[in-house]
């Protein structure tokens, strides 16, 4: 062979071996970079998937709370709504006794009472004091006259009361009116009444 031949296969392998270096310089370039892309990619991830986590777990604990609440508000209403009931129960059986009234022993001393307030609410100089039959017996025409000497007003009989135990006093022209029985009275007094009574009945001493 020339030497020219042989400069030339020289040349050749050379080339070729440079050529392999840079290929295999890229191809390891390429893998690095892959590799690099591939952990941004990863760290990406992870901390999208803890953010999710975290989201997921915060409305978790929203939902939690929730459903705490909305529990408690749930028992609180059926408590009071058990509460009401009971009070309701309480009210109608006390409104059902009040009829049995007139036999205390004491009650020309209430039925006198009840005249007095309703005469000083109407103001008149002339009543009609309207009472059922168990209350008439105990407000007969000389209780009455004491009363309106007491009073300072003229007071008569008026008619029976269809329903109610205790007395309605009206103005004679029926104008003015005012009732005080002791049906009327309680439901008067029922809201100021609602709490002391279910302290009772729960067995509370204050």
């Amino acid at each position: 062979m020339t030497p020219e031949y042989n400069d030339i296969q020289a040349l050749g392998s050379a080339i070729k071996g440079d050529a392999r270096g840079e290929a295999d310089q890229i191809l390891a370039d390429a893998q690095a970079r892959a590799e690099d892309i591939r952990q941004q990619a990863q760290a990406q991830a992870d901390t999208e998937r803890e953010t999710i986590l975290q989201r997921a777990r915060q409305e978790a604990e929203t939902l939690r709370s929730h459903a705490a609440a909305a529990a408690q508000l749930e028992a609180q209403t059926l408590k009071l709504k058990r509460r009401e009931q009971l009070l309701e129960r309480v009210f109608v059986a006390a409104h059902q006794q009040l009829a049995s009234a007139p036999q205390w022993p004491d009650y020309e001393q209430i039925a006198r009472h009840l005249v007095r307030e309703a005469a000083k609410r109407l103001g008149a100089d002339e009543v009609l004091v309207r009472a059922d039959e168990g209350t008439r017996k105990v407000l007969e025409d000389d209780v009455l006259a004491d009363l309106g000497e007491e009073l300072g007003m003229h007071l008569r009989a008026g008619e029976l009361l269809a329903q109610g135990t205790g007395v309605v006093l009206e103005t004679p022209d029926e104008h003015r009116r005012y009732d005080d029985t002791l049906e009327t009275r309680l439901t008067r007094m029922q809201d100021g009444l609602r709490a002391p009574v279910y302290h009772i009945l729960m067995g509370e001493t204050s």
